[in-house]
């Protein structure tokens, strides 16, 4: 791979990450070139996969330690295997069904309280009448559940 490898520019290219976003997730763990004799960067193909898992987690809201976290347990220079990515996305699964349902109870009651923006104060009579809410804490404690 060391020789034949992608370069840090076809990377770039490939995935549409810039050079240095692509530094980045290798300090993180999320990529793991090889050196050339001259030093250079050399990717596998592996590597796009990598990166754009990174990318979509990133997108659908995970922590980029989370995500380096989960891959930390895929092999460094060969293409995961199919239990692999399964191992993953089950780990993974409960953290977003929990996203989901809390997108969904933001979506059902967000309608409410969008013309006051209360959210939590003792005038708002629908969601929070006598604000008793702030004994449960600061913030939009009810649509951020318990």
């Amino acid at each position: 791979m060391a020789k034949d490898g992608l370069t840090i520019g076809d990377l770039a290219d490939r995935t549409g990450l810039a050079v240095s976003a692509i530094r980045f997730y290798e300090t993180h763990g999320i990529v793991h070139p090889v050196r050339n004799a001259g030093g250079h960067r050399r990717y596998g193909r592996h590597d796009l996969r990598r990166l754009s898992f990174a990318m979509i987690a990133q997108r659908l809201g995970f922590a980029l330690s989370e995500i380096a976290r989960q891959m930390a347990h895929l092999p460094a220079h060969k293409a995961p295997s199919k239990s692999d990515w399964t191992r993953i996305s089950t780990a993974m699964r409960g953290d977003i069904e929990t996203r989901i349902a809390e997108l969904e109870r933001l979506r059902d009651r967000l309608d409410g309280c969008i013309g006051c923006g209360c959210l939590s104060l003792e005038t708002c009579a629908l969601y929070n009448p006598g604000d008793t809410l702030a004994a449960r804490g600061p913030g939009p404690v009810k649509l951020l559940g318990d």
